[in-house]
């Protein structure tokens, strides 16, 4: 209960420090010069000093800037910000629900209810504009277009929102548009979806979107083998970004990308991988180079998985759980190296499986059976239905994928499938 008192206490403060929506500043306007003293004034009274005008804003503005300097500080690492958006996200979808039919013919309205929708907000408040009939007509396409986004039908929306430059939107709604064009592109277009997110991050700089729009860019230029693009990508992010509440999935996602770009083929690649991990902390990097050799070891590669856990054990204290896992990958990797098979046995059976996760010592044990299947010594299984976890054959050399294992590629497989919806 305390946490979350504490993220609603970030969302009250954010809304405290806004500005009053009328004109004028907090104490109702400008204070005026003192009159002339009358023992020894010259000339006319000064005329007070007026404010600059401000133009009112709606209720929909007001709540919308609060909601993305919240999730601003998601982009920074801010947990307790986490926390609160859920509940900033059901007060402000109350609140537009509950605004007369009136309320969305002011264009700055709707703009901003299609930026809450787009930045977390889901349908609701869309659907119930759609349906007063309120919206002007040179803005219903956006209105039709993000809530054909958010309900899933990826083409309509992508015709419907590409009548609109994101340049030309206030800058609430500028990134987030260029971001959700982005991701309603990439399967069909992946170059104009990189153009994109490349303009989303121009024009919501330091922002979860642009957090965000980095994040994708990063692992469509994977995908596309696009190493020099991912490397420099990847260094702006761990610089600048590393402390997102996000940046969990990132590291996931990083690791499992080094493998597909075949690092282990080019000594000058793992010189620039080790230049990008040098970016971040000691500790954060050890644990990078952890992800990365489980990665190898799930996807076959075995020089990276070897490279990466030589590079996290030199990182890991000699007894902590880092080393043992460290030791652990390292281990699993060599007994498929040619020469190297009985260095890898005896490093196998050195491994403390009280220093290992359930997880981890499923791989040990099948680290373990792979060793004797390529010695010669296992016999063959008896006939039983395969499972999730089984040995392969003796003639192939790797390490057998455990359910746990499969369950992680599966889940990794998913999150690529679903990259254009998985962000804020």
């Amino acid at each position: 209960m305390s946490r979350l008192a504490a993220g609603l206490a970030i969302a009250a403060l954010l809304l405290a420090a806004l500005p009053a929506s009328a004109g004028g500043d907090a104490h109702g306007g400008g204070h005026a010069a003192p009159a002339a003293d009358s023992h020894g004034g010259h000339g006319e009274p000064q005329k007070p000093i007026e404010p600059l005008p401000v133009a009112p804003r709606g209720l929909p503005v007001e709540l919308v800037r609060t909601l993305q300097l919240l999730q601003d500080r998601i982009a920074r690492g801010s947990t307790q910000a986490h926390l609160a958006q859920r509940q900033l996200l059901g007060h402000i979808e109350q609140r537009l629900l509950a605004l007369e039919p009136e309320a969305w013919t002011a264009p700055e309205n709707v703009r901003a209810a299609v930026t809450f929708a787009l930045g977390g907000g889901g349908p609701a408040v869309l659907r119930r504009m759609r349906e007063t009939g309120k919206v002007p007509e040179d803005l219903s396409a956006l209105v039709q277009g993000a809530l054909a986004y958010l309900e899933g039908r990826e083409r309509e929306a992508r015709t419907l929102l590409g009548r609109f430059d994101p340049r030309s939107q206030p800058p609430g709604l500028a990134g987030q548009l260029a971001l959700t064009q982005a991701a309603v592109t990439v399967r069909e277009a992946p170059r104009r979806a990189i153009e994109l997110l490349d303009l989303a991050r121009l024009l919501a700089p330091g922002t979860l979107v642009e957090e965000g729009a980095l994040r994708r860019e990063i692992f469509i230029h994977a995908q596309g083998g696009d190493a020099t693009r991912f490397e420099a990508l990847s260094i702006q992010y761990l610089r600048r970004f590393r402390r997102s509440v996000y940046a969990g999935n990132f590291r996931q996602r990083f690791a499992t990308a080094l493998t597909r770009l075949d690092f282990d083929s080019d000594r000058a690649r793992v010189d620039r991988l080790e230049r990008m991990l040098d970016e971040i902390e000691p500790g954060e990097r050890r644990d990078l180079y952890l992800l990365v050799a489980r990665a190898g070891l799930e996807q076959g590669r075995r020089e990276t998985a070897l490279f990466a856990a030589e590079r996290a054990l030199s990182l890991a204290g000699p007894d902590s759980e880092a080393a043992a896992r460290a030791r652990l990958y390292r281990a699993a990797a060599l007994i498929v190296v040619d020469g190297r098979y009985e260095e890898g046995l005896d490093s196998l059976r050195a491994v403390d499986r009280a220093g290992l996760d359930p997880s981890d010592r499923g791989l040990l044990d099948a680290a373990l059976s792979t060793a004797g299947q390529i010695r010669g010594g296992a016999p063959p299984a008896p006939a039983a239905p395969p499972t999730a976890d089984a040995a392969p054959p003796a003639g192939r050399h790797q390490i057998p994928e455990a359910a746990s294992i499969a369950r992680a590629r599966e889940a990794l497989a998913q999150v690529d499938r679903m990259i254009d919806r998985t962000d804020p």
